[in-house]
């Protein structure tokens, strides 16, 4: 079908018709300029346009952990909250580190058709640090892998991870980093400071975060290679990428929306009282001094874009007691509510802003096709609708997401999407997955 979206707000901007026809964008124009003869016609009166939204880093759990989200629901979950495409982390059973694997995994997404799903690859076999794993052969594979990642431990050894960001130049790849050097973090339960001392908890100091960071972004200088640095938490880490920056390095970053808006006083201050492991994610939780840096730097560009981290976990894995909890949030649902709080609420953010850093810049940084581009004429129609008036109170129990494991439950946030289009069909209208 055609659809004609009336009056809507093209990246917050004045109100514009938009004509989808045959996938594409056929055209843009003022109120009641548009001849959308035969479209189905949508309103749009008050909502904001944003390109279709762009995850960098989410865990889609299939294969091996369907018990806690498959690439059905999560993808569902990922259209509700307006993305159009996601990186799905490696770290499934068996590991996305095969060609076998990963095309698995895309052909999964396509078979969902709720938003196109773009398999990450391992950067060592088995997630296990000692040797690398096919980047050659995922990077060729009909999947097309371009983003590298060893998400959930860290690529520790510095020869490997040199020999990695080597690799994958051949390829215009990236090694997606998650930085934690695992001896500073041994048995480490939550950020290192006031409250983890009051609460007995082992402290995980910011500096494992940091010192894997500089390490990588002088290697990545070194050999001339593309590094992206994945959920920075703490202001140490952006000074440090922010100087790589100034050197003309080609290193880019990322943040959660939940280092964006908690800190690790939640795990002392929680409504269900303390040491509730909702709050248990990995990297941790920081201050609010961190919280502050990360949003400064993602306002003026030293942190490139948002990406969930999506992290789902069965119940039984999440409600027990703190030490023994998985580490985790979920975030494809309430991403874009989370970011228009603490970045466009508080005006570090305009709606433009916003598609920067959660389409065009994931979109590129991934090297994916299609999306992220500009809302014009001639263009994918892959777009969200937002109503950004509107105040809603987070309940799990309504997500697509089999998971339920949102730090956000009982909260009140604004924003929600309206409708998603995926290459002009809508995946989500009026709220609702179609």
């Amino acid at each position: 079908m055609s659809y004609l979206l009336k009056a809507a707000r093209v990246l917050g901007g004045e109100p514009r018709d938009i004509l989808i026809k045959d996938g594409y964008i056929a055209a843009i124009g003022a109120p009641g300029q548009v001849d959308g003869t035969g479209a189905a016609h949508v309103d749009a009166g008050g909502l904001i346009a944003l390109p279709g939204l762009v995850d960098l880093h989410t865990h889609l759990r299939e294969p091996g952990r369907e018990d806690a989200e498959t690439v059905e629901s999560g993808t569902a979950a990922a259209a509700l909250g307006g993305f159009t495409a996601v990186h799905a982390m490696a770290n499934t059973s068996p590991v996305a580190d095969t060609a076998g694997v990963v095309e698995q995994v895309w052909r999964l997404g396509q078979e969902a058709g709720h938003c196109d799903v773009q398999p990450v690859g391992a950067v060592t076999a088995g997630l296990a640090g000692r040797q690398l794993a096919e980047l050659g052969a995922m990077a060729d594979s009909a999947a097309r892998v371009r983003v590298f990642s060893d998400d959930g431990v860290c690529v520790s050894d510095a020869v490997l991870m040199r020999r990695a960001l080597e690799y994958v130049k051949a390829f215009d790849g990236v090694v997606a980093q998650h930085a934690q050097e695992p001896r500073l973090t041994e048995g480490a339960q939550m950020n290192e400071g006031s409250v983890s001392g009051r609460l007995g908890l082992t402290g995980w100091p910011a500096v494992a975060e940091e010192a894997i960071i500089a390490r990588d972004c002088l290697l990545a200088a070194h050999v001339g290679s593309r590094l992206h640095i994945c959920h920075v938490s703490t202001a140490g880490s952006v000074e440090i990428i922010r100087w790589a920056k100034s050197k003309g390095w080609d290193v880019t970053a990322e943040v959660t929306p939940h280092h964006l808006l908690l800190t690790d006083t939640c795990a002392e201050t929680s409504p269900a009282g303390a040491y509730n492991p909702i709050y248990k994610v990995n990297p941790p939780l920081r201050t609010e001094t961190d919280v502050r840096a990360l949003r400064e730097a993602l306002a003026d560009g030293t942190i490139d874009c948002v990406a969930t981290d999506h992290a789902p976990h069965p119940v039984e894995d999440k409600e027990t007691e703190w030490p023994a909890a998985a580490m985790g949030m979920i975030g494809l649902e309430t991403a874009l509510s989370v970011v228009q709080e603490a970045m466009v609420e508080t005006g570090l953010l305009d709606w433009a802003g916003v598609a920067d850093r959660m389409s065009a810049r994931p979109a590129h940084i991934g090297r994916l096709a299609g999306h992220g581009g500009p809302l014009q004429a001639d263009a994918p129609a892959n777009l969200t609708l937002v109503d950004p008036s509107v105040r809603w109170a987070v309940d799990p129990g309504g997500f697509a997401s089999k998971s339920r494991n949102t730090p956000y439950q009982g909260m009140t946030l604004p924003g929600r999407v309206v409708a998603t289009f995926l290459r002009g069909r809508p995946t989500v209208l009026e709220g609702k997955l179609t």
